[in-house]
Parts: C-alpha cells; structure tokens; sequence
C-alpha cells in the first residue's frame, strides 16, 4: 500500500499534467527562464489554516531549488492580512505552482475551519466529531488531515482498515446476525484484526445487535436526540456509540449531550467553502511580518 507522501506525490503530479498539459505558454512568452523573485500566501478570510506540508511538497516537486519560509503554522486562527509564508525562486516556477497550491490550502483550511466550529460546539461534553468518507476523490488523506487540524478525528481511512456494517451490507447478507457473524469468520480466516462497527436503523435493530453482540461500535443512523438518549442508556456503555445523518450546527450539541461518543458530518469534508487566500508577488526589502 502506499505511503501518504507517495498518495501526495502522485496527486501533484495529476494535478500538475491536468493543469500545464505541454507548458504554461502564459508564463513561458512573457518571463524569463532566469528571473526570480519572491511571493507571499495571503489570508484574506478568517479562519484555521491547513497545509502547510503539502504547500512544500507542490513547491519542491516542481521545483527542488524553491525555498519556502513558513510563518504561521497548521491549526492557527488566522485573520484577513495575515501572511503564512513566503517563497523564492524563480518566477516561472512560481506562477506554474500557484494554483495547485492554492487549491488544496484553501480546501484544506475550509475544512479545518469548517471541523473547528463544529468542535467549538462539543465543549464540556465527551463527543467528537468524526469525518466521513464522503471526500474529494485523491485528496482524501488531505481532507482527513485538515479535519484533524481542525480538532475533529478521522473515521476509518477507506474500505480496508475498519468494518463498518451498514444497512446495505446488513439487508444483503440477510439481516443484523448474519452480517455480524460472516464479518468474525472473515476475520479469522484471513488472519485480519480489525474493528467492527454496525449501523442501526431503529429499536428492533438496535435490540438484535444487542443480543448478538460481537461490535465495538454501534452507529445511530438518524435517530432523533429522544430516541438517541433511549439508545445511550439501552447500550449502557457496553459499546462505543456514534450518531450520524443529517445532523447540523444547530442539533450536535443536543445529540452530545445525549452521550454519545462520535458524531460523524459528511459536511466537514463533501460541501465546504474553501478558505479565502491569495498568492501574490512581493518586493522582499518591503515583506512586513
């Protein structure tokens, strides 16, 4: 399996193909191949910056020679004006990075900014806020990093490192017990340790994974906050507990303060508002700090 830098390499490299196809003929008629200069990443909305790592990655895989000063740093509350970094080198390679850059920190720090409201919203209680895999095809390792940035904690990665039985899977295998006890005979066989979870739909499903056991996780897909207290104190603290579907800025806290311990937000990652940023040239003797 690859690492997540080898994931990142072969993003930018797509990125960069579907972008330059056979050259920026822009930056390549007016600029000389020798000028260098210097640009700054602006802020212009307020926010939680994230990428600071990719951002150095897209610029020192296009070109090793850039150098990169960073000066606000991931998971910092910025405000319009702030300056985050500045590069230098030469200026082809600095018009032909910045749009890929700024594409993914903007994205980035949506997302972190998006998941620091959300936990903003849990203070005082127990509950964390999970992600989903409802990501941006590619940047999924880049999205579930911001939400981690943001405070928030990743679900399973994909499909490989976590079972989650959901109501597809339990209405396909022929009901809560099947599905469960296929899932263990799996496992064994093909020597796997990994975590179960199961979605249920309502109280009859809920009873059945309580009589059948065998999970470390129950998911409550849209329950209402009455209902999900009535589930809580059902499963009693024998399993950890999620509730996801549907919920919002403004029910969360109600669900949290039911006791559950996850409440997963597709919106974290599949509908944000990427973060307002620019890239722009500067004269270095005026850069103020």
């Amino acid at each position: 399996m690859l690492t997540v830098d080898e994931l990142n390499d072969k993003l930018i490299d797509l990125a960069f193909a579907e972008d330059i196809g056979d050259g920026d003929h822009t930056t390549l008629c007016c600029i000389p191949e020798d000028a260098v200069s210097e640009s700054k990443l602006l802020i212009k909305e307020e926010g939680i910056f994230a990428g600071e790592e990719i951002a150095k990655q897209v610029f020192h895989r296009f070109d090793p020679t850039m150098q990169v000063e960073v000066f606000i740093h991931d998971g910092a509350h910025v405000k319009p004006g702030d300056i985050v970094m500045s590069v230098k080198g030469k200026i082809q390679s600095l018009l032909q990075t910045e749009r890929l850059m700024l594409n993914i920190l903007q994205r980035m720090s949506g997302i972190a900014t998006m998941t620091n409201r959300y936990v903003q919203l849990l203070e005082g209680t127990k509950t964390h806020v999970l992600d989903t895999r409802k990501t941006t095809p590619g940047m999924r390792m880049l999205e579930k990093q911001a939400v981690k940035i943001g405070g928030g904690v990743n679900h399973r990665i994909g499909l490989f490192d976590m079972i989650l039985l959901k109501d597809n899977h339990i209405d396909f295998a022929g009901g809560i017990e099947n599905a469960i006890t296929r899932c263990h005979k799996y496992l064994e066989e093909k020597g796997k340790d990994l975590k179960i979870e199961i979605e249920v739909r309502g109280f009859d499903e809920l009873d059945e994974v309580l009589r059948v056991g065998g999970v470390d996780r129950i998911m409550l897909d849209n329950f209402t906050p009455a209902d999900t207290r009535k589930a809580v104190e059902l499963i009693n603290g024998r399993y950890e507990i999620e509730s996801s579907g549907g919920i919002t800025f403004e029910t969360i806290r109600d669900y949290a303060e039911c006791g559950v311990d996850f409440v997963s937000v597709g919106a974290l990652t599949h509908s944000v508002k990427g973060l307002d940023m620019s890239f722009k040239a500067v004269d270095s003797s005026k850069l103020k700090i």
